[in-house]
């Protein structure tokens, strides 16, 4: 395993975490007793998988189930003094809450303390109005530091990079420690905040590179052969750990098995300077030729577009573009399907509609401003033909 300097926390952190989205029997918060077997018995190979591998980062949520419960289960057994171990806690308008929900953690975790302490997703203002407002959340994790009862604060984030930006640079409480965010070959509209995190000598863990940086467990062949020869998870991996300000990946195992494939990253690596530069231009030629074919943007998150909340029906018009141009020039249909039918039932963390209701918008200033004119109301209405289906949830939601 490698290892990287967490910023200022100095924790030598492995470059892939054991993150905890999937490993956890239920999504719903039961009690130990309706926990199956079969499910606490796959969480613990999976974590002893990890920790054979010297993946000694193990990442969870008070959100994610039973995932802290059982977690308390084998944490206890292993050698705590090499371990790291992060929980995260959402922001709530009553700082006492938060530090409730995070005692309540510990004691689920059955740990005397956490290595890192997350405050979770600080995604749009009133979030993270409730962490850094003056004796907020992060205040109360301040003080849940004083009490050694965690020894790192951080914040994850899944919201508009202005926003990462503005919680990166708050100083009152002493800032944050470390950042999860999202950032992947696919999706580099985070970078400016990467930036601003490694001037502030913030930790940077990236969140779900291979899911959200698209199912590229379940790879379509396209993106296979353009990929070459790099699985493109491999590739996704290596883009991401090539560049020195990124510390770790969070590899969302479900199983022991899970890990295999972002090992060979690890092998692969050292070729980065050999191998990346003609993946990346077979990837960048592919989408400027399907473009220049389909019509529509590279970038869309380049143009002067406004925020899907002063958009006529809250359409999202920067992601529809984006997952109708991965759709079209990576073959990733199922990748944008999923995202495209969160739209509407994401919350703040994947905000906006979707365009169905495009055809009746009035969208002739954004048409204007954006430069895209005639072309953005039917490439709206083509991206819902492409795409839209089925209501998908969040997996908390399921």
């Amino acid at each position: 395993m490698l290892y990287r300097r967490f910023g200022r926390t100095n924790l030598q952190m492995p470059v892939l975490s054991c993150g905890g989205m999937r490993y956890q029997a239920k999504w719903q918060d039961v009690p130990l007793s309706e926990v199956p077997s079969d499910g606490q018995a796959n969480l613990e190979a999976t974590i002893r998988r990890a920790v054979e591998l010297g993946i000694n980062h193990i990442e969870t949520a008070r959100g994610y189930g039973s995932s802290e419960r059982q977690l308390g289960l084998i944490l206890p057994n292993l050698p705590r003094e090499k371990m790291i171990i992060q929980t995260k806690v959402g922001p709530t308008e009553k700082a006492d809450d938060f530090t409730r929900a995070f005692e309540d953690s510990l004691a689920r975790l059955q740990l005397s303390y956490v290595d890192l302490l997350a405050i979770h997703g600080l995604n749009e203002e009133q979030t993270t109005d409730q962490a850094l407002r003056p004796n907020g959340c992060l205040h109360a994790a301040r003080q849940l530091q004083k009490r050694g009862l965690a020894r790192h604060i951080g914040f994850s984030t899944h919201g508009p990079t202005e926003v990462i930006l503005q919680n990166i640079r708050h100083q009152a409480d002493g800032g944050f420690d470390y950042v999860n965010l999202h950032w992947y070959y696919i999706y580099q509209k985070n970078w400016p905040a990467i930036q601003e995190a490694t001037r502030r000598d913030m930790g940077v863990f990236i969140i779900s590179p291979s899911d959200k940086g698209g199912m590229l467990y379940q790879p379509p062949k396209k993106l296979v052969e353009l990929c070459r020869p790099w699985h493109p998870l491999v590739f996704n991996n290596v883009f991401c750990l090539n560049h020195p300000q990124v510390h770790t990946l969070s590899i969302g195992a479900a199983r022991p098995s899970d890990f295999d494939l972002h090992l060979e990253s690890l092998a692969q690596l050292p070729r980065a300077a050999e191998v990346l530069p003609g993946i990346i231009a077979r990837l960048e030629q592919t989408l400027h030729e399907t473009v220049a074919q389909e019509g529509g943007v590279v970038h869309p998150f380049d143009l002067n577009l406004p925020r899907w909340q002063e958009t006529p029906g809250r359409v999202n018009i920067p992601i529809v573009l984006w997952l109708r141009n991965l759709a079209l020039a990576y073959d990733m249909r199922a990748y944008g399907k999923m995202r495209y039918n969160l739209l509407g039932n994401g919350g703040h963390w994947f905000p906006g509609l979707n365009a169905a209701p495009a055809g009746e918008l009035d969208l002739a200033q954004i048409a204007v401003r954006s430069g895209l004119g005639g072309e953005l109301r039917p490439l709206l209405e083509d991206a819902h033909e492409l795409l839209g289906g089925q209501t998908i949830k969040r997996l908390s939601q399921e």
